[in-house]
């Protein structure tokens, strides 16, 4: 990298950080109001409108609502930022713990899930834009529509009866933990993972075929087939770079949506994830874990998005100086 790449990428970089802190700042302050503002009382809200007033009471003391909302604001992102996410109301444990046992499912199987994606589509994509108007490209093309119109609690009912129960090759649902060892557990992570990649599979693979085949439009891919390049060596050598830029940021979306495991999914095969947790939080009423998780899975969006950007720059140098 040159001498004068290297403030322009300097600049991209403290432009992008700067856009992270003030969407994460934007973000908590719109989860801080709608969970423990705008519907009115928390206690009120997490009791229930039979709930004795003594009650009530109590939990606005144990929450601390008697301070303004300014100071809990603060003294909730305080907290958050030491690691403290203070405590559920239905469990009585803290929530960072809670958080930090669901990741250990949730991450491993949005990694997976993303992996079957991009292994799925990336050649699927290419294939069908490669053979625009040909029967493979057809194939490919039906294909992604199914898997893009069905839902993938579908699909996970219909893993759920081949694999388990007529082959019995992986278990129905529930998850071991990491202490069980390393295969029994990436094993109860194959369904669920399987499920939720095969539709983001299809989106992905129709974007990655959309973003070729308008690539190879182009005028130096012409001239590149003009000086003797086959159509393969078209796409991977000048091609596929350039048409990865919009398909980073379906994949910086899907990891995003994937971390939180599909919460039906996550039902389907009983997964404590992140997914289940916010489930059941919301049935619980517990706003403090719902609070904490949603602010969780917004700071990954946008972490992510932030990552994306990055790649964006690294793909195609042009990006770095807007």
């Amino acid at each position: 990298m040159g001498g004068g790449a290297r403030p322009t990428m300097m600049r991209y970089l403290l432009r992008r950080t700067a856009i992270l802190i003030a969407s994460l700042a934007v973000a908590s302050v719109l989860i801080f109001a709608v969970i423990e503002i705008v519907p009115g009382d928390p206690a009120t809200t997490m009791l229930g409108i039979n709930a004795r007033p003594d009650t009530v009471a109590a939990l606005r003391e144990e929450l601390g609502l008697g301070r303004s909302a300014p100071v809990r604001y603060l003294d909730w992102v305080g907290g958050m930022l030491r690691g403290d996410f203070g405590t559920s109301y239905t469990y009585r444990t803290p929530v960072a713990g809670m958080i930090a046992d669901r990741l250990w499912v949730s991450l491993p199987l949005a990694l997976i899930a993303l992996a079957l994606s991009t292994a799925i589509a990336f050649p699927a994509g290419i294939y069908a834009a490669a053979r625009r108007g040909r029967a493979g490209d057809a194939g490919v093309t039906l294909a992604t529509q199914a898997g893009i119109a069905v839902p993938n609690f579908w699909f996970a009912m219909i893993l759920v009866l081949v694999f388990s129960i007529n082959l019995g090759w992986f278990g129905a649902g529930g998850f071991p933990g990491w202490g069980a060892g390393p295969w029994p557990a990436l094993k109860a992570l194959v369904l669920p993972a399987v499920a939720l990649a095969l539709p983001q599979a299809a989106i992905l693979t129709r974007v990655m075929r959309s973003a070729l085949i308008e690539t190879l439009g182009e005028d130096y891919i012409r001239t590149a087939r003009a000086k003797g390049l086959t159509r393969g060596q078209a796409i991977r050598r000048h091609a596929l770079r350039n048409a990865l830029i919009p398909v980073l940021t379906i994949l910086g979306l899907q990891f995003a949506f994937l971390l939180a495991g599909g919460i039906i999914i996550e039902q389907v095969f009983y997964l404590p994830g992140l997914g289940r947790l916010i489930f059941q939080a919301i049935s619980a009423r517990d706003l403090i874990v719902v609070e904490s998780v949603v602010m969780l899975l917004v700071f990954a969006v946008i972490l992510v998005n932030f990552l994306v950007d990055l790649a964006y720059a690294a793909v195609d140098p042009r990006l770095r100086a807007r």
